[in-house]
């Protein structure tokens, strides 16, 4: 056998394979690299001024045969890839919700590389330190004993997922089996595919859309409830709605509740919905994604009153408690009940102390898994628990600053009840006024944020994000009052501006010019994509509404609903014959089963339409194709126009033969099916 010193390349690897002694410089390098970005990213743009497919020009379309220089790498990340970044460490940066980061838990991420803990034999540290520093976090923001692993007699416990979304999939998967068991005990002869059928699960209209998705995946039905007037959803809305099912025939058996929710970090009566769980053996999973972070603080903690009645529980220490993505946590009361949903055992993957160990790979979806835990050890390490207490509580002082700021001055309006660092804030004015104004600021590059829809009213959201934010101005007021000033001025005027800026001496002007590039980008797509929340999805979405001078849309129901997916029917709108819904539903209902056999986006978006809408579809003709080469509708102010009318029309004999199958008919009886 012939043993190749270390110091030589091996047969078939380049010569120029990074050895032990490159690693060590470019590794010195990467870190100046991280470190200069961070301190000079005050300097650069927060949003790319880029358009779709600007890369692909700048990228070889086929890959290079032979080895590049380090230096040249790295040129072109810095020439062609930081381009299109969005930079979400940006001190200006308030979109969204913070991208946890810091030294520490990027140095952690350096060693995560180095093994795959799938279960305890594959990796022993990497399985138990997860364990260890579950247990640290559950207590920090207080969850009960029950979901704790060491605690004695706990049959509980916490996992690291790659996100939320995954969090609530696992979570509806682990309810979903658990429901399947019982209904088979009740009714041994009926399918499973018939009891699946028969589940209905529930979240209020203002939790996250990863509720949705898991509901599609897992094939159940999801009820989507109404919030009261604090966006919180309550007790009696879910027991009305289970009350209505069950005399429909159909099963509750998953309730998702939102700490902390996305548009305005409103939190669900966990008080009021558990209660309503725990008598129908209703499985109460809640997603506090954000603001389970604050609940390390005591001051924060009443925020999370009702936890005991939860079966399962999750939130992001990558979003506001310094880790990088990715690192989800979650906990649950009963991990058998998790695992025996997602236990699959090859004789490969066994071991001796499967009996004495956890195995991570049976309380969630992959088998890899990344060793996430050291970043979690490194940063409550690195801080301390008082440590990161004072970055929380810094980043609610400012908020709570910024909305003083907001209330102070008679042009804007504050829009949500601030508790955390989410402020929710417009100008006193219609919704395409506030929609302009949020063009302006992030055409700028100089802040970036995003909207959000409250009860119709389209609202600005400023979440604290940098992590060593501080006071200085915003410049939201002074963009707000160059749109004001824009506003009131008379038309003529206007005209006369325009043309005085057009040509100098036959030349056109430095203002000219600049408010050509300016005007450019507030039309790019990306800043109408982050400036209007009906443009997430542009293959849906082919217009945007008008808006008159009250601030409504003066479109017509049916094309404001096929394209805005996610509305929902008003309250007392009566239901589709042969639908799912009782008389004056209180939510709206996605059904998986009407999915199949169709598959394209805008069908998609008429299975969620508000019933009316859908009937009135149904009785349209209709519409004949356009003229080959006909454009499209633009992405703009333009009339509303249905498209792809062809494919919405094509799913019509689908989505009417689908009608009956949404209603399962009476209740679940072994003589009926």
């Amino acid at each position: 056998m012939c043993f190749i010193p270390s110091s030589a390349p091996s047969p078939g690897i380049s010569s120029s394979t990074m050895d032990h002694a490159e690693f060590r410089q470019r590794g010195r390098q990467m870190v100046d690299y991280i470190a200069d970005y961070m301190e000079s990213l005050h300097l650069r743009r927060v949003t790319p001024d880029i358009e779709p497919g600007y890369l692909r020009d700048l990228i070889p379309y086929d890959p290079p045969e032979d080895s590049d220089t380090w230096e040249g790498i790295m040129k072109d990340l810095e020439k062609k890839i930081m381009p299109g970044m969005v930079h979400w460490q940006h001190p200006q940066f308030h979109a969204y919700f913070p991208a946890g980061n810091s030294y520490p838990s990027i140095l952690a991420d350096m060693l995560s590389g180095l093994c795959v803990g799938f279960s305890w034999a594959a990796s022993p540290a990497c399985t138990e330190l997860e364990t260890i520093v579950l247990d640290w976090l559950g207590k920090m923001i207080g969850l009960p004993d029950q979901f704790l692993s060491f605690t004695e007699n706990s049959v509980g416990g916490g996992v690291i997922q790659t996100s939320a979304s995954e969090c609530v999939l696992v979570s509806l998967l682990a309810a979903r089996a658990q429901a399947i068991r019982k209904l088979k005990q009740q009714h041994p002869t009926v399918e499973e595919g018939v009891l699946l059928s028969k589940l209905m699960a529930y979240c209020s209209k203002e939790a996250h859309s990863c509720v949705e998705k898991a509901a599609m995946i897992s094939f159940v039905k999801l009820r989507i409830l109404e919030p009261d007037e604090r966006f919180s959803l309550r007790g009696a809305t879910l027991k009305e709605a289970m009350d209505e099912d069950r005399a429909l025939g159909l099963v509750p058996f998953f309730v998702s509740t939102t700490l902390g929710t996305t548009s305005c970090c409103s939190f669900d009566r966990l008080d009021e919905v558990g209660p309503v769980c725990r008598a129908a053996d209703v499985w109460l999973h809640v997603d506090s994604a954000y603001a389970g972070n604050a609940f390390i603080c005591p001051e924060f903690k009443p925020l999370m009153k009702g936890i005991e009645y939860a079966m399962s529980f999750n939130m992001n220490p990558n979003k506001w408690m310094l880790v990088n993505f990715d690192c989800s946590t979650m906990w649950v009361r009963d991990r058998f009940k998790l695992t025996q949903a997602l236990v699959v055992d090859p004789l490969y993957l066994q071991h001796n102390y499967s009996d004495k160990s956890i195995d991570y790979r049976h309380w969630g979806i992959p088998l890899s898994r990344r060793f996430r835990s050291l970043k979690l050890w490194f940063v409550i390490r690195s801080y301390g628990v008082e440590g990161l207490r004072r970055y929380i509580r810094e980043h609610v002082r400012l908020a709570k600053r910024f909305s003083t700021f907001v209330e102070a001055n008679h042009k804007f309006e504050l829009m949500n009840e601030v508790k955390l660092g989410l402020v929710c804030f417009r100008l006193r004015g219609t919704n395409a006024l506030n929609q302009k104004l949020l063009t302006n600021i992030n055409a700028s590059g100089k802040l970036h944020m995003v909207p959000a829809s409250m009860n119709d009213v389209f609202v600005i959201r400023f979440c604290v994000c940098a992590q060593n934010a501080t006071e200085k101005d915003i410049l939201i007021v002074k963009f707000a009052e160059d749109l004001l000033a824009e506003e009131k001025l008379p038309l003529e005027n206007k005209t006369i501006e325009a043309l005085k800026e057009v040509k100098v001496n036959g030349a056109e002007s430095e203002l000219a010019k600049k408010n050509r590039e300016a005007l450019r980008h507030k039309r790019s797509f990306f800043v109408r994509m982050v400036s209007d929340p009906k443009l997430y999805n542009p293959k849906i979405v082919k217009t945007l509404p008008r808006t008159d001078t009250n601030g409504t849309d003066s479109e017509s129901e049916a094309a404001a609903s096929l394209r805005s997916p996610s509305i929902l029917p008003r309250s007392g709108a009566a239901p589709c014959p042969g639908s799912v819904r009782a008389p004056e539903p209180t939510g709206m209902v996605f059904n998986p089963f009407m999915l199949l056999g169709r598959r394209t986006q805008s069908e998609s978006a008429v299975l969620r339409l508000p019933c009316p809408t859908i009937q009135a579809l149904l009785s349209t003709p209709a519409a004949a194709p356009s003229a080959p080469g006909q454009p499209a509708a633009a992405l703009s102010g333009s009339e509303p126009q249905l498209t792809d009318a062809e494919e919405v029309m094509s799913g019509k004999q689908s989505l009417q033969s689908s009608q009956a199958a949404a209603a399962e008919g009476p209740p679940l009886a072994e003589k009926d099916i």
